[in-house]
């Protein structure tokens, strides 16, 4: 049975790389420097939901079945920094060689971590391979949108918006916050994004989305027994 690997990544502003860009001073305050990248590109696009280069991975979220054996981890800091978080998650395709699925993972997430691998001088080797190496991936890889090896479930089921779509299914989601708001409650320690994640003061995620990993999860174990997950980061 070929494994499969749901995945999520949480992502706040890269506040370095926005110093950058814009000549910042490097004394400037994150919140600052973040605040300006807001402004900007809602002046450009109308959305202060930043371009995938500027958004600086935290954690990934993942779900590994393999086999009759469930693994659900995060890839996260402060136990990595982003290289290594990244590392880790294509070290992870390198070795399984899953079926990814993801939601939004097309308009997002992979977009992010393609940019992000290119600025940390991260290597993905199997990810990117397109029948170079091994020729079952001619005509079947990660990397063309409609091929099989990676399924982004809001291109499958949605049709629609996320939001409209977990709300009419009673699946968790992203409620309508803007991008600045999620990056200003992990920030200030806000109840709000663990009210609305429903997890506790020790639980909480950086963001207030809950990812397409945990509803996988949530329906892994109904067919598994605790006996047979494995502890976080079991894919070390």
């Amino acid at each position: 049975m070929t494994p499969v690997l749901a995945f999520d990544i949480e992502t706040i502003p890269d506040c370095a790389g926005i110093r950058g860009l814009y000549g910042l001073p490097a004394d400037l305050p994150d919140a600052d420097v973040a605040e300006l990248a807001f402004q900007k590109r809602r002046v450009s696009s109308g959305s202060d939901f930043l371009p995938p280069h500027l958004q600086r991975i935290i954690v990934i979220g993942c779900v590994l079945r393999e086999g009759d054996s469930v693994q659900v981890f995060s890839i996260a800091e402060p136990e990595r920094d982003e290289p290594a978080i990244i590392r880790k998650f294509f070290d992870g395709i390198d070795k399984y060689t899953p079926q990814l699925v993801s939601w939004n993972g097309t308009g997002f997430d992979l977009p992010v971590l393609n940019c992000r691998t290119l600025l940390c001088g991260g290597c993905a080797v199997k990810f990117w391979d397109q029948g170079e190496d091994d020729r079952d991936f001619r005509y079947n890889n990660y990397v063309n949108r409609y091929h099989a090896r990676h399924l982004d479930l809001m291109d499958v089921l949605a049709c629609t918006s996320r939001a409209t779509t977990c709300r009419s299914t009673r699946w968790p989601g992203s409620p309508a916050s803007r991008a600045s708001s999620a990056w200003a409650e992990p920030r200030c320690g806000s109840s709000t994004a663990r009210a609305r994640s429903g997890a506790s003061a020790t639980t909480a995620r950086p963001t207030a989305r809950t990812p397409i990993c945990c509803i996988f999860a949530s329906s892994c174990s109904a067919a598994h027994s605790p006996e047979t997950s494995t502890p976080r980061n079991a894919i070390c």
